[in-house]
């Protein structure tokens, strides 16, 4: 645990930590950060591989947190049941939940599937599964890690939403130069953006006169290796004129699962550089 943390609205010594989509460019961050603040974790992802590594890593930085690891389909809610009750078993409770699984549909440029970008030609499958995973995989996980908070009345639910699921994308920092086809950010992936603010504001307001919180974190436009063409168009789209790092969101997940944020519920932490400033 980071020294710094103690005996502060920070501490998470000793609390439980359930983190869904835990091997991904954020859950990653997400684990690592809030072992840094002392807490327990549960970890759950598809891959179980990457969780016994990313287990690892984490004892080896953080010795006197706790982690334990289960494969994790939000999809099934059955799946989701059983990863909040080893959460339950383990550690007696949930103090905070972060749901960060989520799919998101890519297209190569010059590929023959770049057309299935545009959204009169976007395939009906992709668009379910997006929900299944994004929206009802946020449902599920919430419907049974709050069976499990309600039994105290208290508790942090965090999901993690988008800047487009605020405005429009910019379609253009899609288009590459010199390329007839156009690649397109889906619609679907608005929609389920959209929709877990609205899942957000509807939980808080039902445990009102509780201690469960409910809040979104919206982040946006992450480094992970994108191309300078694309990261250029991206940047010069926000105030602070670049893409954020994935570091940059330890301190907003400590926060939020924490007792420092204790007065804030149906809220959306906004973390975009600006972008939807302008």
């Amino acid at each position: 645990m980071n020294p710094s943390y103690q005996g502060t609205p920070f501490d998470l010594a000793g609390r439980a930590v359930l983190i869904s989509g835990a091997t991904g460019l954020l859950g990653r961050e997400f684990a690592l950060a809030t072992a840094s603040a002392g807490a327990n974790l549960v970890l759950g992802d598809l891959d179980g591989d990457k969780l016994a590594l990313l287990k690892n890593e984490i004892i080896s930085a953080y010795p006197e947190s706790q982690v334990l690891t289960q494969m994790l389909d939000v999809t099934r809610a059955d799946s989701c049941q059983s990863i909040a009750q080893l959460c339950e078993n383990h550690f007696g409770g949930i103090d905070a939940v972060v749901h960060s699984a989520a799919i998101d549909p890519k297209f190569e440029q010059g590929s023959d599937t770049t057309r299935f970008s545009r959204f009169t030609e976007f395939p009906l499958e992709l668009w379910q599964t997006s929900l299944d995973v994004n929206l009802t995989g946020a449902f599920q996980l919430a419907q049974a890690t709050c069976r499990i908070m309600e039994k105290t009345g208290k508790g942090s639910v965090v999901f993690l939403g988008s800047n487009y699921g605020l405005v429009g994308p910019d379609q253009r920092i899609y288009k590459k130069a010199g390329q007839e086809a156009q690649t397109y950010k889906p619609a679907v992936y608005s929609a389920c953006k959209a929709g877990l603010l609205g899942l957000t504001k509807f939980l808080a307001a039902y445990y009102m006169n509780t201690s469960i919180r409910v809040n979104l974190l919206t982040p946006s436009g992450i480094w992970n290796g994108h191309d300078p063409e694309f990261s250029g168009n991206y940047s010069a789209r926000t105030i602070l004129g670049r893409m954020s790092t994935k570091n940059e969101y330890h301190g907003a997940i400590i926060f939020l699962v924490s007792d420092a944020s204790s007065y804030m519920t149906g809220a959306n932490l906004v973390i975009d550089g600006g972008w939807t400033a302008l």
